[in-house]
Parts: structure tokens; sequence; C-alpha cells
């Protein structure tokens, strides 16, 4: 049975926003009967096993369910570098030296779309990367070796989205998966079929889906949902005030995501599943007032 889900980074508590977007992840899936897989990415060195366990308890105050025990990253490290291995086992991938001030910098050809990464490693002889692995003194990321630039996918809420795919990272310089493999793989591994998130990261499903559809993977059906913002526009932050569960209360914070959604009487998950409609759903972000 294929899954949606909810896949937090444990560098912060999650805030009303983060916990908004769960909530919707977690009405498409169930609206749908699908599962609904929790996915703990904590391959980033910022991440905290202690902030994971508060977030998953939070997810789970506010009535979000999940089948099965939540899965963590960083236990499939092995996951990961099997791809990895077949990706190079059929040519696909290459060194990379570049630092992000090198990126920057570097000039680009003209027909290379604005921020994708401009080959700098690309067609490096053996030699040539002797030599920066040298001048560098660090062990290279290694980037995929694409053939378009970009590609497109289906977003339920923005329709046809056409986005960079460039040669991006697949396996980070100090030997970690980079998050757009990692989130592939993982998603194949747990079947899951619908990915419901931010729409901060809209501009990475191309890359993803391009990823998915090399390696013999279904792509997924994508919902980016709007952000929550505070009053001057920005991403909500700890600044702005009563943010987190702690802060807000479970009654409080329950309410005010569904008034949010459009259906301000409903008091508990199961409630607004009852009347959930994807089709009513904002499509401007949310201006969240603590008071």
């Amino acid at each position: 049975m294929n899954a949606g889900r909810f896949a937090p980074s444990p560098s912060a508590d999650l805030h009303i926003g983060n916990l908004r977007t769960a909530v919707l992840a977690w009405l498409f899936a169930r609206s749908t009967r699908r599962r609904f897989v929790m996915r703990v990415e904590d391959l980033d060195d910022r991440t905290s096993a202690d902030i994971a366990t508060r977030q998953l308890a939070d997810l789970a105050a506010i009535g979000v369910t999940w089948d099965g025990p939540a899965e963590w990253q960083s236990e499939h490290a092995q996951r990961y570098d099997d791809v990895i291995a077949s990706l190079e086992s059929r040519g696909l991938l290459y060194e990379c030296y570049c630092s992000r001030r090198d990126i920057a910098q570097a000039p680009r050809a003209p027909h290379a779309p604005q921020g994708a990464y401009p080959g700098t490693c690309r067609d490096l002889s053996d030699a040539q990367r002797r030599q920066r692995r040298a001048e560098t003194g660090r062990p290279p990321a290694l980037r995929l070796r694409t053939d378009t630039f970009t590609y497109t996918v289906e977003d339920l809420l923005h329709g046809r989205y056409t986005g960079i795919v460039d040669d991006f990272v697949v396996r980070r310089g100090d030997g970690v998966a980079a998050y757009n493999l990692a989130v592939v793989v993982d998603d194949a591994a747990q079947r899951i079929d619908q990915v419901v998130r931010g729409d901060d990261l809209l501009a990475s499903s191309p890359r993803q889906a391009y990823l998915a559809r090399l390696l013999g993977y279904p792509e997924p059906t994508y919902a980016h949902v709007p952000l929550v913002l505070n009053e001057d526009g920005a991403r909500l932050a700890k600044r702005d005030g009563a943010v987190t569960l702690a802060e807000i209360g479970v009654e409080r914070a329950l309410g005010q995501i569904a008034g949010s959604l459009g259906w301000p009487t409903a008091t508990d998950l199961e409630a607004l599943l009852a009347v959930f409609d994807p089709a009513r759903l904002p499509r401007q972000p949310w201006i969240y007032r603590p008071a």
C-alpha cells in the first residue's frame, strides 16, 4: 500500500507552520486512504535526537498519527551508498572540488539556467582532478552527470512546474548522502507516492523527480502548500513570539491551523478530515499573528 509522509529535520522545535504542514500532509494521505509514515531527516550534523523526540511528541499531541515506527535517515547509510555505487558504475557521477564561493564566482554558459551548477569539474582529466585535490586539501563531493537543464513535475496546487536540473550533489565531501538523493531513495524504499510539503521546496522537486526516473522509481504526486509567514512577510521564526506548541497549547494551535485552512469549527484532526477538500485550500501564505 502506498503512502504519504512527513519528514521533519530535527534542528529546531517545530513551529506552528511546520505543524500546519504536517497536518496537511496527514489530511492528504488519510483522505486518499494512503498509509502515513514519519521520517526523521537527521543526516545534517546540526540535528539533535532530543529535538527529534520533542518533534514527534508534538506531532502526536496534535493528533498526527503514523503507521509503523518513525524511520531515521541516519540508520540507512548503506541504502544510500548502494544507490551511489550503482550511479557510479553507470558513469553518472563525477568528483567536484568547488566551494560555494567557487560556484558563485564561476562563469556560466549563456544557455545555463540561473542558479545552476556551472559544470566546473564535470570534464576534468585525471591529472586535473589530482591537482584540484592537492590544491583544495579536502575530499570531493560527488555530483550527478545530468543530461538536461530542466524537468517538469505535476503539482496538485501549482499545476505543471518546470525547474532547474543541474549537476547536483548526491554525496557531500564528508561522505554523507546529500538531501536530494536521500529523500528520493527513502521515498522509494517506503513506497511513498504522495509528497506534501512547504512550497519553499517546490524548486527542488524537478531534481528529485529526474533522479527518481533515472533510478527507475515511480515519480510521486506532489502538493506544495503555502508557507506560514510573519506579519513582515518573512518566514516564521522564534523571534515572532509564541510559535511552538509548548507556547501555544494544543487546543489553540489546532484552532489556529483549522481556521487558517478555512474550517474554524474543526476541533481535532478527525473533524478536519471529515471536511477536507484540497480544492478549497488557500493558495496564499498564512500570515501568522500570535495574539
